[in-house]
C-alpha cells in the first residue's frame, strides 16, 4: 500500500526519501537475524537427529559384533568336533582299505578257483557226456546182436529201454536226437509178434527127459507080459502040493514069455527092432529134439518144423501108441509144430543213424577262463583331508560393509 500511494502522489522532496530507505534497511536486517535463527535451529535439529542416529548404529553396531563373536564361537566349536570326525574318518578308511586289500586278495584267489572249478567241470561233463554216449551205443550194439543172431526182441527191447533210461537221466539237448530215435525203435520192436522162446524150449526139454521112459511098439508089452506072475491059493495043510503048483506055473509062464504072436499091418515097414536099434532109435530122437531146440533158438522155422516132424513121426511108428506117456509126448509134439517160430528181423537203423550223427560233431573246445568270471572290485584311494588348523588359530572374520 505505501508503495502505490507513493506512486501516485507527488515526488517527495529528496530527505524524505532518505529516511524512508533507512528504515527499509533497518527492516531487512530484521528479517535476516530471524532467518539466521531459523537456519540455525533446523542445522541443531538435524545434528541432533544425526546424533541420535549414530548413537543407535553405534548399538546396532556392538550387538553385530557380539553375535558374530558368538557366532565365530560356535563355529570354532564346530571346527573342532569336524576335525575330531575327519581324523575318525581318516582312521575308518584305512582300516576300509585294508579289508577291502584282504577282500580283493580273496577275490582274485576265488576268481582262480573258478576258473579251476569251471574248467573241470566242462571236462567232467564232456567225459560225462561221452561215457553215456558209449553206454548207449553198447547197449544198442547188444540189443543188434540180440534181433539178428537170435532173435530174441525181449532182449533187445531191455536194452534199449535201459539206454533210454540213462539218457533220460543224463538230460542234455544235444542228446535228445538219440533218445528220440531209441523211443522210435522201442516202438518198432513193440509191434513184433513176442515168441516164447524159454516156455517152448523148455517143453522141448521135458520131452528129451521123456525119451528114455516111453515104452516101444512090442518091447513095452513084451515086458509087461514077463512080468506078470500068477500066485497058487494056498491049500490046507499040504506045502509039498502048494510048491509043485507053483513050479508048474512059473514053468508054464517061462515057456509062454519064449514065444509071441503079434499081427503086423503089411503096408507099413518093419517095427522089431533088436536092443542096441532100439537104443539107437532113442539117441536119434532125442537129437532130432535138440536140433530143433537149437533151431528154436536161432529162430530157423523150417528146420525147427522139419526136425519136430520127423521126431513125431518116429513116436508114431516105433513107440506103443497106446500108452498115456507116448499119446502126451505126441499131442506135445502136434502143440510145438504149430507154433510159429519165425520173426522179422528189423535193424536199429534211426538208433545207429543218431549216434553215428552225434559222433560227427566236433567236440566244443575247452575254455581256460570261466563262462561267467567274478568282477573285480576296483579299489579308489581314500581322499585325504585338509589338514586342520591350530586349536588357538580362528578363522578370518568377514569384512564389514
Amino acid at each position: 500500500m505505501s508503495s502505490a500511494s507513493h506512486a501516485g502522489a507527488a515526488p517527495e522532496p529528496v530527505s524524505a526519501r532518505a529516511a524512508t530507505t533507512g528504515s527499509t534497511t533497518a527492516d531487512g536486517k530484521r528479517g535476516g537475524a530471524g532467518w539466521a535463527i531459523l537456519l540455525a535451529l533446523v542445522a541443531l535439529g538435524v545434528a541432533g537427529g544425526a546424533v541420535w542416529q549414530a548413537w543407535q548404529v553405534r548399538g546396532e553396531a556392538a550387538g553385530l559384533r557380539e553375535e558374530l563373536a558368538r557366532r565365530l564361537a560356535e563355529g570354532d566349536t564346530v571346527a573342532t568336533e569336524a576335525r575330531a570326525i575327519a581324523r575318525q574318518q581318516q582312521e575308518l578308511i584305512s582300516g576300509m582299505q585294508g579289508k577291502l586289500g584282504a577282500l580283493e586278495s580273496k577275490v582274485e584267489e576265488t576268481e582262480g578257483q573258478a576258473a579251476a572249478l569251471e574248467t573241470l567241470y566242462q571236462q567232467f561233463s564232456s567225459s560225462r557226456e561221452d561215457s553215456v554216449v558209449a553206454e548207449v551205443e553198447q547197449a544198442v550194439t547188444i540189443a543188434a546182436q540180440q534181433l539178428q543172431l537170435a532173435g530174441n526182441v525181449e532182449s533187445a527191447l531191455i536194452a534199449l529201454q535201459g539206454a533210454e533210461t540213462r539218457l533220460a537221466m543224463q538230460d542234455r539237448g544235444q542228446l535228445a536226437p538219440l533218445r528220440r530215435a531209441l523211443v522210435s525203435d522201442i516202438d518198432a520192436l513193440k509191434q513184433i509178434p513176442v515168441v516164447d522162446v524159454p516156455g517152448m524150449a523148455l517143453r522141448l526139454e521135458q520131452l528129451l527127459e521123456r525119451a528114455d521112459e516111453m515104452p516101444l511098439a512090442f518091447t513095452g508089452e513084451l515086458q509087461g507080459n514077463a512080468g506078470e506072475r500068477v500066485q497058487v491059493e494056498h491049500s490046507g495043510g499040504i506045502p509039498a502040493l502048494d510048491f509043485a503048483k507053483q513050479l508048474a506055473l512059473d514053468v508054464w509062464h517061462d515057456i509062454r514069455g519064449l514065444v509071441r504072436i503079434e499081427r503086423l499091418d503089411p503096408a507099413a515097414e518093419p517095427v522089431l527092432l533088436a536092443p542096441a536099434q532100439s537104443t539107437f532109435l532113442r539117441e536119434n530122437l532125442k537129437i532130432r529134439l535138440l536140433t530143433a531146440r537149437l533151431a528154436l533158438l536161432a529162430h530157423d522155422g523150417r528146420t525147427y518144423a522139419a526136425d519136430l516132424a520127423q521126431a513125431r513121426s518116429w513116436v508114431e511108428r516105433f513107440f506103443n501108441v497106446r500108452d498115456e506117456r507116448v499119446t502126451a509126448a505126441l499131442a506135445e509134439l502136434r502143440a510145438l509144430e504149430a507154433m510159429p517160430v519165425n520173426i522179422e528181423r528189423k535193424g536199429l537203423t534211426n538208433s545207429f543213424a543218431a549216434l553215428r550223427l552225434l559222433q560227427s560233431r566236433p567236440a566244443p573246445t575247452m575254455q581256460s577262463a570261466p563262462a561267467h568270471a567274478v568282477p573285480k572290485i576296483p579299489v579308489k584311494p581314500a581322499a585325504q583331508p585338509a589338514p586342520a588348523a591350530p586349536a588357538g588359530d580362528k578363522p578370518a572374520a568377514a569384512p564389514q560393509g
